[in-house]
């Protein structure tokens, strides 16, 4: 059974995220085929993801948040995305802000940009991420207290990613927790499968985010992180379980 919706019926587009990078794994294609098609694409950014690295000696918050700014920036214009929002809050952070303050700056987005259709993780979070499954949080709260108007879609995996890539997703850790993301095909919303150019595009979009994915391109190899991440997949959130409470990793400081 096909999705039921394709990118052209989405009509202007919010995406809602933790951590620049996330927009780009996750709805690259989808991205770039709506823009193409004369589509409003909006990007939000909870964080910068100053805290996105194994080696902080040589990338210290401070820095790492700079570069990060810029290489969004980057990676959006190769999809031809010119609106993004940071949010403004603290990498791994997420979880002690109170929720009220969340959901509100998800909501004033989303009462500026009147999106027809709202991305963002599904409450596992994709990877568990307790960033992630706060992002989700607010925004399903956000979207609700503006009456639900417009759809919800939740980033999913189908049954086929995980077939082919199980083995590499557990190598490279991608997993923090357990409910690991799946929608039966039958069950999608949105599925987009990247054909050579669009692939091409989406990977150009990645890369410029050098300092998360040159790391996991030179581990994986190029051919294998190409097939990687080929396909999107988006579920309603109406077909998804509820948000569960997510611990705090740290207390919460504004940057």
């Amino acid at each position: 059974m096909a999705p039921a919706l394709s990118v052209a019926e989405l009509g202007t587009i919010l995406g809602v995220w933790a951590h620049p990078d996330d927009e780009a794994y996750l709805s690259a294609g989808l991205m770039a085929t709506a823009r193409a098609a004369g589509q409003r694409v909006v990007v939000a950014s909870a964080t910068a993801g100053e805290q996105g690295t194994a080696a902080p000696d040589r990338w210290p918050p401070a820095r790492l948040e700079r570069v990060r700014r810029w290489e969004a920036a980057a990676s959006l214009a190769a999809l031809g995305v010119s609106e993004h929002h940071w949010l403004g809050f603290t990498d791994g952070g997420c979880a002690g802000v109170p929720p009220e303050v969340g959901q509100a700056a998800v909501g004033r987005l989303i009462d500026e940009v009147r999106p027809d259709t709202i991305l963002t993780f599904g409450p596992d979070g994709m990877t568990g991420h307790p960033d992630h499954r706060t992002v989700s949080a607010w925004t399903t709260a956000a979207w609700r207290a503006a009456g639900g108007t417009g759809r919800l879609l939740y980033a999913t995996l189908t049954r086929r990613f995980h077939a082919d890539f199980g083995a590499l997703n557990d190598r490279v850790g991608l997993w923090t927790a357990d409910d690991t993301p799946v929608c039966a095909d039958a069950d999608l919303a949105v599925l987009v499968r990247c054909d050579d150019a669009l692939l091409d595009r989406k990977i150009v979009a990645l890369r410029a985010q050098a300092s998360q994915t040159a790391p996991l391109v030179a581990e994986v190899g190029e051919e294998t992180y190409h097939r990687w991440w080929a396909e999107e997949a988006f579920a309603h959130a109406a077909r998804t379980p509820q948000h569960p409470p997510v611990r705090p990793d740290r207390e919460y400081a504004t940057t």
